[in-house]
């Protein structure tokens, strides 16, 4: 049900939900707007009517617009954005604290904001929290990794893991970096851009944690790992089988603290199309 409901009190007939609506299914009527009968059927659930309307008029789906949050005067500037995202860093030094659970799940709830294609919200996050659950992960994946490096059985192009369970066993985890948590994104394989909806959800639960003074390591060991070497292990995570799995993202307390940010504007290859 998509519940559209106007306030005729609060509704200035101003048309911004018409305007706005991707799909065009909403149409201002005398009475105010509404939905067209023989579209609503296309509706995206998107919820932009609720969130453009100026003056909370407008409900859909059951929601309260007085429950959103008010965007004027809690948006961060253009300079603190900037600075957070050139200040950002992948961490491979991570204190062996786990983060608090109501933490990890502010982290978890606002990624699930992230824009999907179609706004089909298929991603699903399979997130380690618990340290013990954790080691055992780090162990049963070297110890599959080995297996395969003993029966040769690695993939092409990456015969280099036998020297990471070389570095497991002089005491150094290359692949988990010690970590205390673990993400996982995937999506359905039948969406229309699965891959694409993962990495942009893991791209903001990232620029979440950074502002939060958490470290995170985009893990494509990891991911090759559970995916390409020892699945047996990555079944183990009960990621749905309609699912890709699309990375695996490490986090937790930062064991190192950076004071400046890098210098990176002069290798950036930008090309400037001039029609």
């Amino acid at each position: 049900m998509i519940e559209f409901v106007v306030d005729s009190k609060k509704c200035t007939r101003c048309g911004e939900c018409v305007k706005d609506c991707p799909v065009g299914i909403i149409a201002l009527e005398d009475s105010g707007p509404a939905l067209i009968a023989d579209k609503a059927k296309l509706c995206l659930k998107c919820q932009h009517c609720l969130a453009v309307c100026p003056t909370a008029a407008l409900s859909v789906l059951g929601k309260n617009p007085a429950d959103s949050q008010v965007l004027a005067g809690h948006l961060p500037t253009a300079e603190q954005v900037e600075a957070l995202i050139r200040g950002r860093r992948s961490v491979r030094r991570f204190a062996p604290e786990p983060i608090a659970s109501d933490t990890i799940n502010k982290l978890l709830r606002t990624a699930a904001h992230a824009p999907t294609g179609h706004n089909n919200l298929g991603v699903v996050f399979t997130v380690i929290e618990d340290p013990a659950t954790m080691k055992q992960l780090r162990e049963e994946t070297l110890a599959g990794i080995r297996e395969a490096v003993e029966g040769e059985r690695l993939p092409k192009g990456m015969e280099f893991f036998a020297g990471i369970v070389k570095a497991w066993d002089r005491g150094t985890d290359v692949i988990f970096r010690d970590a205390p948590h673990l993400v996982i994104v995937s999506a359905p394989k039948s969406g229309p851009t699965p891959a694409a909806d993962g990495y942009i959800a893991l791209c903001t639960f990232e620029l979440l944690a950074s502002s939060l003074g958490l470290g995170t390591l985009w893990d494509g060991l990891a991911t090759w790992a559970l995916v390409d070497i020892a699945p047996q292990v990555g079944a183990k995570l009960g990621i749905p089988e309609t699912h890709e799995l699309v990375y695996t993202m490490l986090f937790g307390q930062p064991a190192v603290k950076y004071h400046r940010t890098v210098q990176r504007d002069q290798d950036a290859n930008i090309q400037q199309l001039i029609w």
